[in-house]
């Protein structure tokens, strides 16, 4: 249960005065809300964190104050000056004055009973808003603020700006968020006397105040003391989480899985080359896991062509030597039938059995698949989300293969886990997208880690260049020749039809202009909104050679397979982010031809665009890049968070952010192995930020599981 003191916090923000069903839909497109949460609460307000400061703090009299800045006047009203009647477009003036000058408020638009109201002549108020020079006169244009002295300490000296969206002011956020700050409760403090003492933090509802409340300019910068405490308990209770699931997971009684070699020497036999050492390592690191028994939880992170699907399908063999069944599940159909190509002809020299399911897959054909699972009949099972469903039924799953780990939810790993006859499944998580040390550490810090950092003996390096869309005539005729020595190409636009509102070239498009120069029978199509036949017989054709040239989104992205082809263009290579544009390169360079990338830009570039094309030219090594990426466009985007539901951070991205996330993780591994359960005092008050956070559900749910 919440902690009662939280309860306040996770109210909806309607019940907040004066936020109705109109203002409740744009504080809806405001405020970032957590994954799974659609009506936004007093705590996603609280979350929603300003940008700045007006400063309001200057009080100059009126003959003191500097055009151009923002001023707080105390002054005398002394007569309305309403535009002549029938001339809209002329402003409504009032005419205030202090002991050394005068100056004019102008409001254009007004209603002129409300301005009466709120400035009757003769009467002192506090004006605030930006002093201006008209002609040789001062004037303050819609003062952001006007207050009868007696309210003089309601007008916010320093007023924090908040993000909007069209149709919300500043004032209406910074209302309803004064009174969120009211629902704050007192909470026991969760970090270490010393540390907080040490960095000179504010406790917990302090930080909330002057953030949104800031006495000090310094109060709402992302290097400020309130902005970093808050970004450190956000941190520290990411990695307590992480470790609960670990230890909660490591806890539960595993199986030994032991093979005995023979399908292994098999499968070694079949492959035309001999494993990196990386790869060998990475497999003594697994059957080390599997032999334990603990259960296993493995990340394997590997550059493009590293060549982890072998890794897994000699890992998966352990299994099946071990009497028991193993599955590969992957995000696209596209991905798992790429697997099912590359896997099968290995598996069948082996003499291993193997299925794919998907959700094409219907009626009698899906029946047989899953009664040949049922029964032992098929080893290795390769599959999308379908082999989640709850008609999905193994004799004995001892082993599962999760690809592209970052495109599925932590819920979806332990319904495959849950396929297990009881006794656990030992599962592989693989990734060809390369992760910076400290995203490892915020967003899989519940898994161990292989890495592979070779490539495979015969990989030549792909020439990478960047060239603007003004040359692509030139770029077609290098083509030409290209093609004329049996090369072929993929061409990856960003979007599958054209839109009024976008430049992007569209992949239909393309595709008909390059039918145009090289005719229907060497240029297909391949995109998401095709139907499955038409995907299929595109790669098909493309594959076989029969065609010349995929015009494709970045369904391919990842898995897909041609060593011919060895040419990549990717258009409008500017909108995309590194790790994309590093996982598009990686389609080619996987035969025996030189190999080349081809960026093409829209100019001008942005500085952040030029220094991802230029690292793209730089280097193929894709831990690197991970790296600038990282720096270019921070932690949630880099994961793909915004779309796939992986953890974004609502506070931590700040300055200092790695070192702030190493001592998270030492202080969670500290803490738990010395209470495990969140028994100790300070274990109790860590439980209330776990709540705040909203982690508990993750811990809940790996609890449950």
């Amino acid at each position: 249960m919440r902690p009662i003191e939280l309860t306040p916090l996770f109210a909806s923000l309607q019940s907040l005065t004066g936020i109705g069903p109109r203002l409740i839909l744009l504080m809806r497109k405001c405020v970032n809300l957590p994954a799974g949460i659609t009506e936004p609460r007093v705590l996603d307000l609280l979350w929603h964190l300003p940008t700045g400061v007006v400063d309001r703090r200057a009080e100059p009299a009126i003959a003191e104050a500097v055009p151009g800045s923002i001023a707080t006047l105390k002054v005398r009203v002394l007569k309305h000056k309403p535009p002549p009647r029938g001339n809209n477009r002329a402003p409504y003036k009032v005419q205030v004055e202090d002991d050394t000058g005068k100056l004019d408020l102008v409001f254009f638009h007004a209603e002129r009973k409300f301005i009466e109201r709120q400035l009757p002549v003769g009467e002192e108020r506090y004006v605030s808003g930006r002093v201006e020079r008209y002609s040789d006169k001062l004037q303050m244009s819609h003062p952001d603020y006007i207050v009868p002295p007696e309210a003089r300490g309601d007008l916010p000296m320093l007023e924090p700006v908040y993000p909007l969206t069209a149709g919300l002011s500043g004032k209406i956020v910074q209302k309803a968020t004064r009174q969120a700050l009211e629902r704050l409760r007192p909470v026991p403090e969760w970090q270490e006397a010393t540390w907080i003492k040490a960095r000179a933090w504010p406790d917990f509802s302090d930080a909330l105040q002057r953030l949104h409340k800031p006495t000090d300019g310094a109060d709402v910068s992302a290097g400020g003391a309130p902005w970093q405490r808050l970004a450190y308990d956000e941190l520290l209770a990411g990695q307590i989480a992480l470790a609960l699931v670990r230890q909660n997971f490591k806890s539960r009684p595993g199986r030994i899985v032991k093979g005995d070699g023979s399908l292994r020497a098999k499968l070694a036999d079949a492959l035309p080359f001999a494993l990196t050492n990386a790869q060998r390592e990475a497999m003594r690191e697994i059957e080390a896991d599997m032999g334990a028994p603990r259960r296993m939880l493995r990340l394997l992170q590997g550059d493009v062509g590293s060549g982890k699907t072998v890794v897994a399908l000699l890992a998966m063999a352990i299994a099946v030597e071990a009497g028991g069944q193993a599955a590969l599940m992957a995000p696209t159909e596209v991905l798992a039938r790429q697997h099912l190509e590359t896997i099968g002809p290995l598996a069948d020299k082996a003499g291993l059995r193997v299925g794919l399911l998907t959700g094409r897959e219907k009626g009698r054909g899906r029946k047989d698949i899953l009664d040949r699972l049922a029964s032992g009949d098929i080893d290795i099972i390769i599959g999308t989300h379908a082999l989640f469903q709850a008609d999905v039924v193994f004799r004995d799953l001892a082993f599962a293969v999760i690809d592209e780990q970052h495109r599925f939810g932590v819920h979806q790993r332990l319904q495959l886990q849950s396929k297990g006859n009881g006794s656990g499944t030992d599962v592989l998580v693989m990734t060809a997208t390369p992760i910076p040390r400290t995203l490892v550490m915020t967003h899989y810090g519940d898994l161990d880690v292989s890495r592979l950092t070779e490539k495979p003996p015969g990989r030549k390096p792909i020439v990478t260049k960047k060239i603007p869309t003004g040359k692509m005539e030139k770029l077609v005729e290098r083509l030409r020749t290209q093609l004329a020595d049996g090369a072929q190409v993929y061409w990856v636009c960003p979007l599958i039809e054209s839109s009024e509102v976008s430049e992007l070239a569209a992949a239909e498009e393309r595709h008909a202009h390059l039918v145009q120069l090289f005719g229907k029978e060497n240029v297909g199509l391949l995109h998401g909104g095709m139907q499955d036949k038409a995907k299929d017989a595109a790669m098909e054709a493309f594959s076989s050679g029969q065609l010349k040239i995929l015009v494709a989104t970045t369904v391919i992205e990842v898995g897909v397979n041609v060593p011919n082809a060895n040419i990549m263009v990717i258009e409008h290579a500017e909108r995309f982010g590194l790790a994309q544009l590093h996982q598009l390169r990686g389609r080619v360079g996987r035969g025996t031809r030189e190999s080349y990338c081809m960026l093409l830009y829209k100019a001008p570039l942005g500085e952040t665009a030029k220094a991802r094309l230029e690292m793209m030219e730089e280097t193929e090594d894709g831990f690197l890049i991970a790296e600038k990426d990282l720096e270019l466009r921070g932690g949630g985007e880099v994961l793909g968070a915004r779309q796939s539901g992986a953890p974004g951070f609502r506070v931590a991205e700040v300055p200092g952010f790695e070192a702030l996330l190493t001592a998270a993780r030492d202080d969670a591994r500290l803490l738990l192995a010395a209470d495990p359960m969140l028994a100790s005092p300070r274990g109790q008050a860590l439980r209330t930020l776990l709540y705040i956070f909203e982690c508990d559900e993750a811990v809940r749910l790996f609890r449950a599981a």
